[in-house]
């Protein structure tokens, strides 16, 4: 994410414009009914788009971040627990890959003309407007229609696993909720879609058993209006917590347990979370034991039943498999792609974007694992929008 804004080439702008409008209009239909489905559409769109592929000196520090962080990840495979059958798992080698067709995904919104960029964005707004209705409806009805429209294509499925499927469309939502609720605003929608994503992503929460988008929405929504409250300082308070949980979250979960915080809290709280502080647990006593190098990519694949799959925590995550190199890399793209942000004057584009890094980082603090393909492609389609909206126009500032 950044508001820098870029010459944008005449050939081919056009182009560029309509391949946001091809990745926006599929959004919402594979955050309803596959979200996997993110991982084959953000790549199709890089490859479209791979003529935008740039790094403008702005954004070197994120992409070299990035670009330290896969390589390291790729080396680590030869110290690895984990053994890849393919490049289905192979993660190392996957992450620079899609480190490169995400990226000209990225910057396709910093080459597309003004006109189909607009157009692009209402696709946006009133796709999502219209997924956050019909995942309101699904929490009304126990994903009702979801179930009948599996049982139409002869694949019925449980009602509970029904609800799980639907209910995970709820954290796509949250996190493309800033960029389409402004996008809505800029394009002449008003609130509607940002009242519609808003009741979606209600509707998953407590309709739907998935209480982390309402969290992550909540605290999205307070974060974006401090950033149009206090547009040069909240980017940068923001970014610093990001980096001090980035490096800091094995020693804080340390700490809890050395003063008996940690033990108490996993006493009281449900059986999800106390499996989560399981996994935090085991996963800071793994960092410990080799905290520099880390225990190589995928490792914590091979740490059951102590961690099942990965520690649930994206921070923990990296540090565990990348040691400070991995963590190193992370916060220093998440803090310049975040303090990045801070501008003079109140922009709504700006407090989207922040926004959304917010929504994101929730999420990754308790539910998915950090390099999951589509979790990944999700966070290349909602930067994307992040800086369309701030290509649009002049990124006019934030109406009182």
């Amino acid at each position: 994410m950044t508001s820098a804004r870029s010459a944008v080439p005449e050939h081919g702008a056009a182009w560029f414009g309509w391949v946001l409008c091809f990745v926006f209009a599929l959004s919402p239909l594979l955050a309803w009914l596959s979200p996997l489905g993110f991982t084959p559409l953000a790549a199709l769109g890089g490859l479209l788009a791979i003529a935008a592929l740039r790094v403008p000196e702005s954004d070197r520090p994120a992409a070299l971040a990035i670009l330290v962080l896969a390589s390291w990840a790729l080396i680590s495979t030869t110290w690895s627990p984990f053994t890849p059958t393919g490049f289905g798992n192979a993660t190392g080698l996957k992450l620079l890959t899609q480190g490169i067709v995400y990226w000209a995904l990225f910057r396709s919104a910093a080459a597309a003309s003004s006109r189909v960029l607009d157009i692009a964005l209402r696709v946006l707004a009133w796709g999502m407007a219209a997924f956050g209705l019909i995942l309101l409806a699904e929490a009304l009805t126990g994903a009702a229609i979801y179930k009948v429209l599996r049982e139409a294509i002869g694949d019925p499925i449980r009602p509970d696993l029904a609800i799980r499927n639907v209910a995970q469309g709820g954290f796509v939502l949250a996190v493309l909720a800033p960029a389409a609720a402004v996008a809505g605003w800029r394009t002449g929608a008003g609130l509607w879609p940002a009242l519609s994503v808003a009741l979606g992503v209600a509707g998953a929460s407590f309709g739907l058993d998935a209480d982390a988008p309402i969290i992550a929405m909540t605290a999205s929504l307070l974060v974006g209006w401090a950033v149009c409250r206090w547009p040069v300082l909240a980017p940068r308070a923001v970014a610093g917590l990001a980096v001090v949980l980035m490096l800091g979250a094995p020693w804080i979960v340390l700490a809890a347990r050395q003063i008996g915080w940690f033990q108490r809290l996993e006493a009281v709280v449900p059986l999800s979370w106390q499996m989560r502080m399981g996994y935090w647990r085991h996963a800071a006593d793994r960092i410990l034991a080799d905290p520099m190098r880390g225990w190589g990519i995928d490792a914590s694949r091979t740490f059951g039943p102590e961690i099942t799959l990965h520690p649930h925590n994206g921070a923990l995550q990296v540090w565990l498999e990348l040691g400070l190199i991995g963590a190193v890399a992370a916060a220093v793209f998440w803090g310049v792609a975040i303090a990045r942000q801070s501008g003079s004057q109140a922009s709504l584009g700006r407090a989207a974007a922040v926004a959304t890094a917010v929504a994101y980082l929730t999420f990754a603090a308790v539910s998915f694992g950090v390099w999951q393909d589509w979790w990944l492609a999700l966070g290349a389609v909602a930067a994307t929008a992040c800086l369309a909206l701030q290509r649009q126009g002049s990124d006019q500032p934030a109406r009182s």
